[in-house]
């Protein structure tokens, strides 16, 4: 029983007699530009220290010599820095909004009522962009794309958005829906995103349709034009017009506008368009056009033939 008193006496003593230091969780931390980094850090100190001070500073060379400077006195981690720590043995600190330029080492000392002390080590910070890859960044329809999210950094997982919207795949069979920017993060810091890299997806002419102007009745002697519409990537570069008679496609224009500028009952038929680019052409359905005799017209000459 002596024996035991004896050797808790001696630990509480070892303990209260344990000389002051500082522990870093992680020694190297890598994070991307624009995310937020928390150095996990503990520190102790003998029995009966009152802590009243606690700073973090970066070192660097400045004319050969190493030097810190507290993170307080740099103006570039003015309202970044947050203190996560306390006044007993945590010494956390979080870094937001990172900048390349943060890279570096990063020190902790704290002060009590009777002394000061310093970290000995240091954790060091590496921040470094995050950039997005599409390959290939221009494909036609039914292409492959693969996504890549670079870094130095060793990242658990990450996220990819198009438009604004998270995505699931990062490999997939290009659509024509799939044009637009992309851009990646990190799996829980969303707002640190890369710049956003384009695809383009190209295609032939879908959706071809023929537009008529002015519309309604289409009575002989008026004027008419005929509108060839497309979706295309690139757009539709030629069009041509043509009507079927008998069977047979005969071409009566090309451009992208067909005008009859005087129509005649001749005129009915059925009618289509073709869209081309390098990529192919489609065709509209076909549309029939109605000529009706002008009965105003016809009335008006029987009119003066009575008078004559």
């Amino acid at each position: 029983m002596i024996a035991l008193l004896l050797f808790l006496m001696m630990k509480s003593v070892g303990t209260d007699s344990a000389a002051p230091s500082v522990t870093f969780e992680n020694p190297n931390y890598c994070a991307s530009t624009g995310s937020t980094v928390e150095f996990r850090c503990s520190y102790s100190y003998p029995a009966g220290h009152i802590i009243t001070k606690t700073e973090w500073s970066k070192g660097g060379l400045e004319r050969g010599r190493w030097s810190r400077v507290a993170l307080s006195l740099l103006p570039s981690y003015q309202n970044r820095t947050e203190y996560r720590g306390d006044l007993q043995h945590s010494c956390n600190l979080a870094i937001h909004r990172l900048q390349e330029s943060d890279s570096g080492h990063y020190h902790f000392r704290f002060d009590t009522n009777t002394h000061g002390w310093r970290s000995r080590g240091s954790t060091h910070l590496l921040v470094t962009e995050m950039k997005a890859r599409v390959q290939p960044q221009r494909v036609r329809v039914g292409g492959k794309v693969t996504l890549h999210c670079q870094t130095d950094c060793t990242l658990s997982s990450t996220v990819w958005f198009k438009n604004g919207q998270r995505l699931t795949q990062t490999e997939f069979q290009a659509q024509a829906e799939d044009a637009g920017k992309y851009v990646c993060a990190v799996d829980g810091q969303e707002s640190a995103q890369s710049e956003p890299v384009s695809l383009d997806v190209q295609y032939s002419p879908v959706n071809v349709s023929v537009e008529v102007s002015p519309a309604g009745v289409l009575t002989a002697g008026r004027a008419v034009n005929l509108t060839c519409s497309s979706v295309a990537n690139p757009a539709a570069e030629r069009h041509a017009w043509f009507r079927v008679v008998s069977g047979a496609h005969l071409q009566v224009g090309s451009g992208r506008v067909l005008r009859l500028p005087s129509l005649e009952p001749s005129n009915t038929g059925l009618y289509f368009c073709q869209a081309w680019n390098r990529l192919g052409e489609n065709n509209s359905t076909a549309l029939l056009l109605t000529v009706e005799k002008n009965s105003e017209c016809d009335g008006e000459d029987k009119s003066r033939t009575q008078v004559k």
